[in-house]
């Protein structure tokens, strides 16, 4: 096979996350996202690395939504497990952020994944989707699922998440 049959290339872009993330004590969680969601300030890297997009976020919901792409497969075919993580920790994660005050931060404590489906070429868009169970002063707990267009699951979670006051 030539390296030019097989070959691919993937380019993307990013702007400083350190601009958003200077923002980020002036605003309440839902507003930083609001503002994340419509442009105003840049998505993060990682977005850009992986090709999703923020959908939609609410109070206590965040959607983010994924076009699989051969870019993100894994060796046996299928788009790799830890994609699915990197989607429902944003999701899930961001979902708690909704609820946070101005100048309250968080980190992921930890997450668990339950991944039910293959993500496939043929699995069109699918989309994180992140609700908060509980936010309080110190900890906040979302829970996520990963859905196809007809609602069909391909993986669910939980997470916990440490809340902090930003400095």
């Amino acid at each position: 096979m030539s390296e030019s049959t097989n070959s691919r290339r993937r380019t993307y872009h990013w702007q400083d996350p350190r601009a958003a993330a200077a923002q980020m004590p002036d605003m309440t969680g839902l507003e930083f996202l609001q503002a994340m969601r419509n442009g105003r300030l840049p998505r993060p890297p990682i977005s850009a690395a992986l090709g999703y997009r923020f959908t939609s976020v609410s109070d206590g919901e965040a959607i983010f939504t994924l076009e699989p792409g051969e870019h993100l497969f894994n060796p046996i075919g299928s788009v790799h497990g830890g994609v699915y993580a990197v989607l429902l920790d944003s999701a899930m994660s961001c979902a708690v952020q909704t609820r946070l005050p101005r100048g309250v931060g968080y980190t992921t404590l930890e997450y668990k994944i339950n991944l039910v489906r293959p993500m496939q070429l043929d699995s069109g868009p699918l989309q994180a989707i992140g609700r908060a169970v509980h936010v309080g002063r110190r900890v906040g707990t979302a829970t996520g699922e990963l859905v196809d267009e007809a609602g069909k699951i391909y993986a669910h979670g939980s997470t916990t998440c440490l809340i902090f006051p930003l400095p």
